[in-house]
């Protein structure tokens, strides 16, 4: 993890099998992830699905902007290696 003017940038490894709706939604409570993410997909790939039923499948060297409202698993056999964004304000919440 790197801070650099006001911004953190940070490296994440999602294992085969992690889902959001199974591994987070216990402990946080809600039906789906209202966190808004900034990745940039290093390897391994990742499915997102919105709330509103779209979805996207990430692969390595893309970058999105997943907006609050989604569930997300890692597809595939790899390990999901991904840097994530993330603004001093959204920390703080």
């Amino acid at each position: 993890m790197v801070s650099v003017a006001g911004i953190t940038l940070q490296r994440e490894t999602l294992q085969p099998g992690w889902r959001w709706s199974e591994h987070v939604k216990p402990n946080v409570g809600n039906d789906s992830c209202q966190k808004r993410h900034l990745k940039y997909i290093v390897s391994g790939r990742q499915h997102v699905v919105m709330d509103d039923g779209t979805e996207m499948e990430l692969v390595p060297g893309d970058f999105a902007v997943i907006e609050p409202g989604h569930d997300a698993w890692v597809v595939g056999d790899e390990p999901n290696v991904l840097l994530e964004m993330i603004a001093i304000e959204q920390r703080a919440s």
